[in-house]
């Protein structure tokens, strides 16, 4: 580890939408921001197929296709990018400092773009198949299963809402419930005992996903009378069982709300004077490609802004 503190203007942890937009709109300010990317470039997005509702790409988008596309944008007018993880920070005076594995920073001000991690059910095929009939996203990935049959795990307002949503697209939805009752609200849990084309089943959980190179079926199982069941026409698996935002580094530091997100106001500003926060990270309702690239822009917008007022 280098012993020299390297010293950035504008740091940008996270190299997903929200991270690669803020880039942009720093680099074609003349900041030549550093993006603390990871180990893997795009974030949650690389794991999307086709992006079918971004803007300007009538045909569709891979995920991974747009990560590259606004990489080489950023790389154009000046950004830098580096392959590491932060591990340490210390937001409580600026410059503020960052600790990667390979070198410490000193930033003038730093925008996270850190992102929300889904939550898993840790079964065996689960993140094998993802974008091959498994998604966390029914806006993103719902229309590729129009007239099959889909499946949906959760009980709270995410999966309920996923559920009436693919009900536009799917022959038939079912949802997944492990318990005899929505944790939903029941406006939400309502909408679906009345949807036609939504069976529940109460009491109930994926015990298996078949398939090797794209879904094949579930089988679930009755935690109350022990049934199996194999739902082998089910082509479609959307995983709703909530969230998680990349926020532990940070939580010591940024107001947090009672589930982990960073409080930001509405110009992507957080607690903390030069610290700003965009993308899914402070964003738990949305969670769109197209929101966050538009956060990041307004965080680097604001960034600039600070950092000219640190030349007064």
């Amino acid at each position: 580890m280098a012993n020299e503190r390297k010293k950035e203007k504008l740091v940008i942890i996270g190299g997903g939408p929200a991270g690669l937009s803020a880039a942009i709109y720093a680099a074609r300010s003349g900041i030549e921001p550093l993006i603390i990317n990871g180990p893997e470039p795009g974030g949650q997005i690389t794991s999307t197929s086709e992006l079918e509702n971004y803007p300007g790409f009538p045909d569709g988008i891979g995920g991974f296709d747009i990560t590259q596309k606004m990489t080489e944008q950023a790389d154009k007018f000046g950004a830098r990018m580096v392959f590491e993880s932060v591990e340490e920070v210390d937001l409580k005076q600026s410059p503020f400092y960052l600790k990667t594995e390979m070198a410490e920073y000193e930033a003038n001000t730093v925008i996270i773009a850190t992102g929300a991690s889904p939550g898993k059910l840790g079964l065996e095929k689960e993140d094998k198949l993802v974008g091959s009939g498994i998604s966390y996203c029914a806006t993103c990935d719902g229309a590729f299963f129009k007239d099959k049959e889909i499946a949906v795990v959760g009980g709270g307002d995410v999966a309920l809402e996923e559920a009436n949503y693919l009900t536009k697209f799917g022959s038939k939805v079912y949802i997944i419930h492990r318990r005899d009752q929505f944790r939903g609200t029941k406006l939400l849990g309502d909408r679906v005992i009345n949807n036609d084309k939504i069976e529940v089943l109460w009491d109930t959980e994926l015990e298996k996903i078949f398939g090797e190179d794209s879904l094949e079926g579930l089988l679930v199982k009755n935690n109350e009378t022990g049934e199996e069941r194999e739902l082998s026409e089910v082509r479609g698996f959307f995983i709703a069982v909530g969230y998680n935002p990349n926020t532990a580094l940070f939580k010591d530091y940024l107001e947090l709300n009672e589930s982990g997100y960073i409080v930001t106001d509405g110009r992507q500003k957080t607690n903390i004077e030069g610290v700003f926060a965009a993308g899914d990270v402070q964003d738990p309702i949305y969670r769109q490609v197209v929101t966050s690239a538009a956060s990041g822009a307004k965080a680097a917008i604001e960034a600039d802004n600070y950092l000219e007022g640190l030349k007064d």
